[in-house]
């Protein structure tokens, strides 16, 4: 393994975490709104956490596709819980910049970062 490997593997892994452990602590106010997000916030976050050890232990198929499932669906879910809102609940448009938000999709992008060039095809 290259050291920029290596690099980018961290990274992902500190990246999907920090992803994980926001939803996580967030997961309580999320049930508030409705038991569905709630739900879906503490699998986001386990299953971030799962993903985590499969990419740190090099289990790069399943470990880096499960943290872009988890980060591209965390991010989807937060576009579209502010512009058309989530079935039962009203869009937030003015939650653009609400800190735990935007912490959480700075991760999932950087996450879906790194996770691009493993996606690349040798020749």
């Amino acid at each position: 393994m290259t050291s920029s490997t290596h690099t980018l593997r961290i990274v992902a892994v500190v990246a999907i975490v920090a992803t994980g452990l926001i939803h996580l602590a967030t997961a309580r106010d999320s049930f508030g709104e409705a038991t569905y997000k709630g739900l879906l916030f503490v699998a986001n976050g386990v299953g971030a956490l799962v993903a985590a050890v499969g990419i740190y232990r090099d289990r790069a198929d399943w470990g880096w596709l499960l943290g872009a499932l988890v980060a591209g669906g965390a991010f989807l879910g937060y576009v579209v819980s502010r512009t058309v809102g989530l079935p039962g609940l009203p869009a937030e448009p003015d939650a653009w910049l609400e800190p735990l938000g935007v912490a959480s999709v700075v991760a999932e992008v950087v996450f879906l970062a790194a996770f691009a060039p493993t996606r690349r095809q040798s020749p």
